[in-house]
Formats: structure tokens, sequence, C-alpha cells
């Protein structure tokens, strides 16, 4: 769907928002109203300090804050205390169960084996589990491992995982529109992530024109005027029911027309009907293509955390029917399945372009992979 292009814009800046919209498109924007380390590990065995010393680093730093007109440091601690407590399940899962396996425990196959399907049992994945135990059955048994060691060895290997996906979504300035086309099922806060993406780029000084492209579904329409009023970006809208190709095509031309800088889609997210909501987005996209061969630019599938492993199969989906070229993983706050972006990244490879832990506007941030192996193995 999608062919590689060079892009020469950061993506993730300021924040603010306010303004509003409607379809055969409202293009005034409202301006004047944009407000809006690990344990030492004294007793590991050399393969451990090794491990977590080249991967992790000893004094890795947090993702970049998005700024705001507040200031940026009570906004970074928020961010940082919500991502914490976001994963504290799932960290606190992990931690009383490597406690009680290596408590009093020799580091041997049959503990090794039950290391394996604790990780698994967490979302972490086959793959992931498998390195773990691997990386673990390197060390010398009779030196025997305490629970802050093995802790620390899960926190390497993930970061190992994550850090060729972590990659922050680039805008290319040449484009005039830059199209978004953002995919995924109902209920995954793909709405919601559409109006925080709007109010970045805004902040950054970037026109943004929103087509609500989801017309079988009259929430998701209100939801985003209600975001073109909170950043002062125009949506484009339909009658419930109306053809979304049209729509997309609609605003596609008038992103081209007024020279917008970002065009950000909707679409629907029937999953239970698989293959008319792929043929619905196969035609959405060739009707885009009529004004632009290379569009859309990327395709952003967004993912609920909550969800665990059913998150798995809608990424195989959606990436073998509509070419993903990144995600978008939110819900991360108050689920004790937050490993699950760890098994997909080691399966599938794509790159994480944000995580989301909250539904306020600044709840949105670029994924750094050591912050979130250090939170989720070491709490």
């Amino acid at each position: 769907m999608t062919e590689p292009n060079k892009r020469s814009s950061g993506f993730f800046g300021k924040l603010f928002g306010t303004g509003t919209a409607e379809r055969a498109v409202d293009t005034g924007e409202k301006s004047g109203s944009d407000e809006l380390a690990g344990p030492a590990l004294d007793r590991a065995p050399d393969m451990v300090a090794e491990t977590t010393q080249a991967v992790l680093g000893a004094d890795t730093p947090p993702a970049a804050p998005i700024q705001s007109d507040r200031e940026s440091r009570p906004v970074e601690q928020g961010w940082f205390s919500r991502l914490k407590a976001g994963l504290s399940k799932t960290s606190a899962k992990l931690a009383d169960g490597i406690s009680g396996l290596f408590t009093k425990r020799k580091l041997d196959g049959a503990t090794l084996d039950d290391l394996e399907d604790l990780l698994i049992q967490a979302d972490l994945g086959v793959e992931t589990a498998t390195r773990i135990t691997s990386a673990l059955g390197k060390s010398r048994y009779e030196k025997g491992i305490s629970p802050e060691d093995v802790r620390a060895v899960l926190a390497a290997e993930v970061a190992r995982v994550l850090e060729p996906v972590a990659k922050p979504l680039v805008i290319d300035d040449a484009r005039k529109p830059h199209v978004i086309l953002m995919v995924g099922v109902n209920g995954t806060g793909k709405t919601t992530t559409i109006g925080k993406l709007a109010a970045q780029f805004r902040s950054q000084g970037k026109s943004v024109l929103i087509a609500a492209g989801d017309t079988f579904r009259a929430a998701a329409v209100d939801q985003l005027r209600v975001w073109g009023e909170r950043t002062g970006v125009s949506v484009v809208t339909g009658e419930v029911g109306a053809d979304s190709a049209g729509l997309a095509f609609d605003a596609m031309r008038a992103a081209v027309a007024s020279g917008t800088d970002v065009l950000l889609i909707d679409t629907a997210g029937r999953l239970q009907n698989k293959q008319a909501l792929m043929d619905e987005l196969e035609k959405m996209v060739r009707v885009i293509r009529k004004l632009d061969p290379m569009a859309p630019h990327d395709v952003l599938l967004v993912l609920d955390a909550t969800t665990g492993q059913n998150a798995l199969q809608q990424v195989e989906v959606f990436r073998d029917r509509a070419s993903v070229t990144g995600l978008v993983m939110t819900k991360l706050d108050g689920t004790a399945r937050g490993g699950i972006l760890v098994a997909i990244s080691a399966k599938f490879g794509l790159p994480i372009h944000a995580i989301g832990v909250g539904e306020g506007i600044d709840d949105l941030r670029s994924f750094n992979a050591h912050e979130f192996a250090r939170l989720i193995a070491l709490g």
C-alpha cells in the first residue's frame, strides 16, 4: 500500500489545542487559542552484568517529552509517573513470579523451564521468553542467581527486542499533504489518538485536516468534531453510513488545494467482518491515490494493550491486508498485559511510534525502548 520515501522532519514536539470543524470543509483554523536504573548486579554472573551494561546502559535517557506552554518538568514527571503506574501491574506480576522461582532455588533446567512459562503467561511471547532463558542458561549454575539478577537480565533482553522498533514518526515536509491512514478495531482508542496527533502536529506549526472516515459510527464523528474544536483543526464529515472512500477523496482534494501539511484519515474498525473492512480500506486507498500515487505515506495501526494476545491477531490481519507501516499502543495504564508490546515487536518488527497511558491530551508520547524495559522488568 505504501512505498518507502525519504522524510525530513521530526514528529513529537510541543502540545496545545482549541478550535472547530465540519464537512465541505471549514478550513478556517482558529488562532490565539493555542493552549492548551536498574539495581547493581553485585551477585550476578559475568554474563548478566555484561548483558545489562551493553543493552540497558548505566544512564538511559527518558523518552523525549512533549512540550507545552506549561513548564516541561512537571509534564515530564507526570508522564513518567503515569507510565510507571500503568506498567506496575505487569512489573509486579513478573517480580512476584521471579522471586517465587529464584528464592533459595538452583538455576537449573527445571527452573529455566518454569521461568519460560512465567514469561509467556506475562504476554512477553515465546521468542522473548526463549531469549531470556537462553541468556540465563549461559551463566554458571553453581554460582546461583538472585531474583534481582534475573530481572536485570529480563530488562536487558526486553530492551534488546524493543530498541530496533522504537522509531518516531517523521513527517515529510515536501508532501502537501503528508497522508496518514489510521486503522484499528473499534475500541482501541484510534479516534482519540487522531485527536492527540492533530494537537501535536499543530503545536509544531503544521496545518492539519482530519477526515472522519468511520462514517458508520456517529460517536466517532462526534468525537473527532470535539477534538477539532480543541485543536483548531478542521474536520471533514459526512452523513452516517456515507461512502467513506468518497469522503476521504473530498478531504484529500481539499488538503491538496489548500496546501495542508498533514491529512489524518480515520477508518472503520469492524474486524468482525474482515473482508468488507479490508475492501473498504483498499477502495479508500485507490481513490486518494488518484490525487497522490504515493499516498497514504503512513498507515498507523492503533492497538489496545488490555486486549493482550488478541493484539497479535490484529497486527497480523492489518499488516497483511492494509500494509501497516507503524504502531501506536494505547491504554497501557492499569493493565497487567503490558508485555504484549514486547511479543508484538519480537514477532513482527514493525516500528512503534508512540504509546498512550490515558485519555488526556498530554497522554501520548514517543516510544522509548529502554525506559519501557526498565519499568516493565525493574518497576
